[in-house]
Parts: C-alpha cells; structure tokens; sequence
C-alpha cells in the first residue's frame, strides 16, 4: 500500500510541476467577456520578456537599476564581427541573468551593413516545455 501512495504523490508532483507562464499582454486590450486586461502565456510570455530584455537600458527600471544592458550603446561602436561577438555574449549574459524561464542555446549575430542593423536569432527552450526549441528574431537599430 506504501509503494501506491508514492505512485500517487509523485503523479500529483508531476501535475504541479508543469507550470503556465503569465504575464499581462503590454498591448493593454481587454479581454471581452471579463473586461480586464488580456494576458499571453507559455512561450509567447517568455518571448515577450526577452525582447523587453534586449530593449531596457541600465538604470531604466525603477528601483532595479541592474536590470539591463549594454546593447544600446554596443549599437554605436564600430559596425562588424567584433561588435556582433560582443551582442552575443551580452545577450547571453542578459538572458541568464535574468530571464529564469528561458535556457539559452544559441544565439546567432549577423551583421547587416547596408542598413546598420544586425539581426539577432536566440535559440532557447522554455523551462516548462523542455523538449521545443523556440526561435526569437528581431533587428538591432542604432536609434538616437
């Protein structure tokens, strides 16, 4: 009888473990049936959270001034390889740091130079989904 009650706690730890991740949707639409504001889940939460990453400055956050980075400023160093090995170990960096929910595999630079731009790839797994690879793509701008 002992070895089925630990069958059954460790089934009912399985179901607890299995988290949804939830943050609220910055587009600040309602939802029509509750009329609060909308929410994205799962990977679309964790996606959202890693370009709000690659987006904020040190000292940009109130009362978290060591969360951010030093992309902005990468942005307007000298255009090349050497400049996008340094976004991808800062991204990298950035990532662990924090961002808990995402395991980084790989994260890939190409220097665009026609446009000034580089386009950043990020290869991860979400913590809760372990067995997908997820893809996140965006563009790098020096903006003044």
């Amino acid at each position: 009888r002992n070895s089925i009650m630990a069958w059954d706690a460790s089934r009912q730890n399985e179901k607890r473990s299995s988290r949804i991740y939830k943050d609220l949707n910055l587009n600040f639409s309602t939802n029509p049936v509750t009329q609060d504001v909308t929410t994205v889940t799962d990977v679309n939460a964790v996606k959202r959270s890693v370009r709000n990453l690659l987006l904020t400055n040190h000292y940009d956050r109130p009362f978290h001034p060591e969360i951010g980075s030093n992309i902005q400023a990468l942005m307007f160093e000298n255009f090349g390889p050497i400049t996008g090995n340094q976004l991808t170990r800062t991204i990298e960096e950035l990532i662990a740091n924090y961002e808990p929910r995402a395991r980084v595999e790989t994260v890939e630079c190409y220097p665009l130079p026609d446009t000034n731009t580089y386009d950043i790839r990020i290869y991860f797994y979400v913590e809760n989904l372990p067995a997908e690879l997820i893809e996140f793509q965006t563009l790098l701008e020096a903006v003044r």
